[in-house]
């Protein structure tokens, strides 16, 4: 029996290349295939459905205006890239974004709930539930009752929860913080509604609320000594370690031509 002979070099190298060429076309053939299937029209997204509960934005709109940065079609969107471009539209704070077959973005989309603005009144800036700062631009006239938090930047969750603990502290007062400052030297500063201004000092926030607390509790029966209400108030000094200063609508007390304010 006769040994088989290896094939001649150029056999192989003519089986190596016609195999390379099988496959080259094999693999032109389908990618030929999928950039058709790709970019045929049937493979496009039809339709953007939008849901949730909207106040400031409706789905029209929302269609409108971000549909012209949604790149690809049903396949080859980034559905990434889809989610913040519905998150910058103002009031958007978070958008769910996913593909339903045949052509269809389902999009789920969670609206800011202002509750207090943010920072100096030419600012357009708002703080939600969350105690997040988003730029909303708000010319409602809803709007415009709402306190204003001010502070240094990542900290407007801090300043939000000790403006709901303060505003808890002066309500049998019948006063409302209309405006609440952390400074940077971490201090706090509240404006009352009546225009009543209150430097409550810094410390700790369980060693502010305290103090705030002593002067709530007071502040009636020190009125009261000078034949005022409590809604008098024009000014208060909490710093003070032993006490309070203040000042009240239409008192007084002179000494020697220096006006001064009451003392608790």
């Amino acid at each position: 029996m006769n040994p088989t002979l290896p094939a001649p070099l150029d056999v192989k190298l003519m089986n190596l290349t016609a195999t390379v060429l099988f496959v080259g076309c094999v693999a032109l053939v389908l990618a030929a295939g999928a950039w058709w299937v790709l970019r045929h029209p049937a493979f496009a997204i039809a339709r953007i459905v939008v849901q949730g509960d909207l106040v400031h934005n409706n789905a029209v709109t929302l269609r409108a205006n971000v549909a012209p940065h949604l790149g690809g079609n049903f396949f080859t969107l980034n559905l990434h890239t889809a989610r913040a471009a519905f998150e910058q539209v103002p009031w958007v704070r978070s958008a769910q974004v996913r593909r339903e077959y045949p052509g269809t973005l389902q999009v789920v989309l969670q609206e800011h709930r202002a509750v207090a603005n943010w920072g100096d009144e030419a600012g357009t800036a708002m703080v939600n539930r969350q105690g997040e700062v988003f730029d909303a631009n708000a010319d409602d006239a809803e709007y415009e009752g709402l306190p204003r938090l001010k502070g240094p930047q990542g900290q407007s969750a801090v300043v939000l929860q000790m403006h709901g603990r303060l505003q808890a502290l002066v309500e049998p007062l019948g006063m409302v913080v209309q405006e609440l400052e952390l400074t940077g030297r971490g201090g706090w500063r509240l404006v009352m509604d009546s225009g009543a201004e209150v430097e409550l000092g810094g410390g700790s926030t369980e060693e502010v609320l305290q103090r705030t607390e002593r002067f709530v509790r007071t502040l009636t029966q020190v009125a009261a000594q000078y034949g005022r209400r409590a809604d008098a108030l024009e000014s208060a000094d909490l710093r003070h370690g032993a006490g309070y200063a203040l000042r009240l609508r239409g008192v007084t007390t002179v000494t020697a031509g220096q006006g001064a304010p009451a003392r608790r």
